[in-house]
Formats: C-alpha cells, sequence, structure tokens
C-alpha cells in the first residue's frame, strides 16, 4: 500500500463498527436504554430483532391526482387501509404501500437502527423499504415501511407476521443533536401508523 493511502486511514478517533449482539440488545432493552413496545422476547435474534407488521395501510389513490407534487400539499393522496384481525392485505405486482410496524420503537442517542427485511420475505419479492432504512439516534416512533412488491403475482400480507428486523450500531459519541432536537426539522417523531411524506420543496430547490 502507498504511503499515502496509509496517511488516509488514520483518524484522530477510533473507527469501529459495532453491531449489537443478542446480549447486549437483551442488556439494552432490559435497562431501558433501547425500547421496543409491545416487546416479545422470542424477536430477539443474534444481531437484531425482529418487527411485527400492524393492521394499517395506506395506499395511492389514482383518480384524484395525475402525479406527486412535493412542492404543495395535495390532501387525499393517500388513503387509509385497515385489514379485520384475521384477514389479509393483499400487494400485487408493481404496487406500492406504506405501512407500519406494529411495534413503537425508541433509539438512544449514542446508536443508530438499521432496518432491514427478511431473507424468507426477500425470496418472494417483498421489498420492506425503498430508501428509509436508516432510524437516527433520538428517533422514538412506530416505523413506515415502504413496501413493494417486484414478484409476479400477489403476496398476502398479514397483520402481526415479522415483516422486518431491526439492529443498531453504535456511534462514536452520543449524537450532539439527537433527532427532532430543535432546528433540525425532524418531521416523523412520536409517528403513529404508515405516516405520508411530509417533505415539502421550493420549486426552485434541487433535491
Amino acid at each position: 500500500m502507498r504511503p499515502w493511502a496509509l496517511t488516509a486511514l488514520r483518524a484522530p478517533w477510533p473507527v469501529v463498527l459495532v453491531i449489537l449482539s443478542d446480549r447486549t440488545l437483551r442488556e439494552r432493552l432490559a435497562a431501558g436504554s433501547i425500547r421496543i413496545e409491545p416487546f416479545d422476547e422470542s424477536a430477539v435474534q443474534p444481531a437484531s430483532i425482529d418487527l411485527r407488521l400492524s393492521d394499517a395501510f395506506r395506499v395511492f389513490t389514482r383518480h384524484k391526482y395525475s402525479h406527486v407534487d412535493l412542492a404543495i400539499e395535495q390532501p387525499g393522496l393517500t388513503e387509509l387501509v385497515m385489514v379485520a384481525a384475521g384477514a389479509s392485505f393483499a400487494l400485487h405486482p408493481g404496487e406500492f404501500t406504506l405501512a407500519s410496524t406494529l411495534e413503537r420503537v425508541a433509539v438512544p442517542d449514542d446508536l443508530v437502527g438499521r432496518l432491514e427485511g427478511k431473507s424468507s420475505l426477500g425470496r418472494v419479492g417483498l421489498i420492506i423499504h425503498s430508501t428509509a432504512g436508516y432510524v437516527d439516534p433520538g428517533f422514538e416512533g412506530q416505523i413506515t415501511l415502504e413496501l413493494s412488491n417486484v414478484a409476479t403475482v400477489p403476496i398476502m400480507l398479514y397483520p402481526g407476521m415479522r415483516i422486518a428486523q431491526i439492529s443498531f450500531l453504535t456511534m462514536t459519541t452520543p449524537a450532539e443533536r439527537p433527532y427532532a432536537s430543535p432546528g433540525l426539522q425532524s418531521k416523523y417523531q412520536g409517528q403513529t401508523g404508515p405516516t405520508e411524506s411530509r417533505l415539502r420543496v421550493d420549486r426552485g430547490e434541487h433535491v
């Protein structure tokens, strides 16, 4: 390796990527550092915690708007669909819908949450998030899922099924301004159920 490359790797602080193990997850949960409610002990995996699907979905309406415009308010862009106990929600090929975890999750200031899908669900073509797999330190609420079906047949989704898993990574220091701190314009603190985008852009702004 060239000398300049070695220099580029040096940092004034120890850079160590640590994913919490099942043992540490249980310790943090018991101490109240990480909060997941309701919590099922059997959901703890070797390096993550399984999360379940709630009974609420938000589907995009096709009769009211011709397109999504983030520069304006669009009331009724989505409609809430509640699935009855014992029933299922059919996600058809190529469709996209917002859903939510059953559990509320609270992330401490010194950790970052990473939301990922379940391997078995990925093998049938279910994608559980488009881009929002990152859960900020300080976040609290149910996690909105961005569900897509990339298979060629409908996928039946059942409230209460294990839909995702969350792992936690340590940071170099606790965040100075955790999620929802004044000035951050955090939009989703305390969210309940599948939550629509709250982003609004200026027409001259580059996103």
